[in-house]
């Protein structure tokens, strides 16, 4: 009698680890910009983070099977429908990652939750995402444009810049920068003289620039990014705008603009991001993998997000076990376990999607200050996880209740 109970408690704990070692299969879309404006600080690069979130999960728990495909959304909200139309009703995609260009992502945002799917968001930053347009299939993970106006808008007018105007992209993510960054300014005893909007991806920043020079404000506050930003820091420093004693706020600069740029003209900008290749042991080693297949770049924090979002993701899956999982059902386990990965550290996702960790307010290098090629910044404040992004009743999103 005591051998068969002995047998039948072996079969139940095979059964058990059966089942726990039951294949768990995902497939993951990367929507970015393969080959615009935004290329260098998403695009190829993302993709290259998305394989190596997949790899060095996968190694550790090979039951679970990930299928990656990759798109180019050409920074166009129709084009971004379309293709997450189709790969969430055609292709069997579970998540979306990526997709720099707040346009596209706040399009892509709604077709997730109408399909109930999972969309992840690492390359784009209105604040939006995780305020009024929140929903339950949706999650910010790596940055917005509150933390940015917060981090560097607070800092340059406690410094001294406390006039300013601003030279705005022209589409949701430039609008949503420039209210916050606004409302920072102004909050902070600063005033805003003017604005300027500028069409994305433009090459001729003369006019606008002329108008942010006769301004005489203090600082010239750059609501753009990636190609946009690179061509407006060149250009203000053909007209020597800089020498003439105003200051231009990088509102959102990422270390590959700063490459494209080089430190003799990017110099003193003041920035906010929450994740630099060079801050740590750590960093500086997932760099080298990454530039395995990106010789000659260097990667953004939207880089390192998609790896994050990725293994976050994939940790939510894997708890969740085999078989079919609605979006909403993925989403919320993800917000149930905290998050905990070597880029970013640990931290949680909020009822509003917003992924919360720190940020760090740098300055750019002056050339004679750099060490080694990619040697950019230097650390001027760290701001901690609870003061880097909204409050959570502050952003009007209708999950958050109380």
């Amino acid at each position: 009698m005591r051998k068969t109970l002995g047998l039948a408690a072996l079969a139940a704990v095979l059964t058990c680890g059966a089942a726990n070692a039951q294949q768990i299969d995902v497939k993951i879309g990367v929507l970015s910009d393969m080959s615009s404006l935004y290329a260098d600080i998403g695009g190829p690069g993302s993709v290259a983070a998305a394989k190596m979130a997949i790899a060095d999960f996968t190694k550790d728990h090979p039951n679970v099977k990930v299928e990656m495909i990759s798109g180019d959304h050409q920074n166009k909200p129709d084009i971004g429908t379309q293709i997450a139309n189709q790969w969430y009703d055609v292709d069997k995609v579970d998540m979306i990652i990526d997709v720099p260009n707040s346009g596209v992502a706040l399009a892509v945002s709604q077709v997730a939750a109408a399909k109930n799917k999972i969309f992840i968001v690492s390359g784009a930053a209105a604040s939006t995402l995780t305020g009024e347009k929140c929903n339950a299939n949706t999650v910010h993970w790596t940055y917005d444009t509150w933390m940015l106006a917060n981090g560097t808008g607070k800092a340059m007018v406690k410094t001294g810049g406390d006039t300013w105007f601003f030279l705005t992209a022209d589409y949701a993510f430039g609008h949503a920068l420039e209210t916050d960054t606004a409302a920072v300014v102004e909050k902070n005893g600063g005033k805003v003289l003017g604005k300027v909007r500028h069409p994305l991806n433009t090459n001729d920043f003369s006019s606008f620039l002329l108008q942010a020079q006769s301004s005489k404000a203090k600082v010239i506050g750059l609501a753009n990014a990636g190609g946009d930003t690179i061509n407006s820091i060149k250009q203000a420093a053909e007209f020597g705008i800089v020498k003439g004693g105003q200051s231009l706020a990088g509102l959102l600069v990422f270390a590959s603009d700063v490459a494209a740029l080089g430190l003799p003209t990017a110099q003193g900008l003041v920035l906010t991001e929450t994740w630099y290749w060079d801050a740590n042991d750590v960093n500086r080693a997932w760099t080298k993998r990454w530039q395995q297949e990106r010789q000659g770049k260097w990667p953004t924090m939207i880089h390192a997000g998609v790896y994050a979002g990725i293994t976050h993701y994939l940790k939510a899956r894997l708890a969740l076990g085999p078989g079919e999982h609605d979006g909403k059902s993925v989403v919320a386990k993800m917000k149930s376990i905290p998050t905990d990965d070597p880029l970013f550290g640990k931290g949680e996702v909020r009822a509003d999607g917003r992924v919360i960790h720190p940020a760090y307010l740098f300055e750019v290098k002056k050339p004679s200050e750099s060490k080694y090629p990619g040697d950019f910044y230097k650390l001027r404040a760290t701001i901690p996880a609870n003061e880097a992004f909204r409050p959570l009743n502050e952003g009007k999103c209708p999950l958050v209740t109380g």
